[in-house]
């Protein structure tokens, strides 16, 4: 499991379930505080030259990060 800690929790939060492999914490207001990925080591292997792409639609900006060796 890995959880990608996005904002420090400052109101109670709920765990939306996406998928199997995929929750995240949501705010009543919509605030994305955190994503969890269960399975991560399966998710995120760098055998493939995998990346996580975080998109910032508001801003209309993207990071690119790869994974480690």
């Amino acid at each position: 499991m890995a959880y990608i800690h996005l904002k420090e929790k400052t109101a109670e939060v709920e765990t939306v379930h996406i998928s199997e492999e995929l929750n995240i914490d949501l705010a009543p207001d919509g605030t994305v505080y955190g994503i969890e990925l269960l399975n991560a080591n399966e998710q995120l292997t760098p055998s493939d030259n995998g990346k996580v792409v975080v998109v910032n639609e508001e801003r209309g900006q993207t990071t690119e990060i790869p994974l480690l060796q």
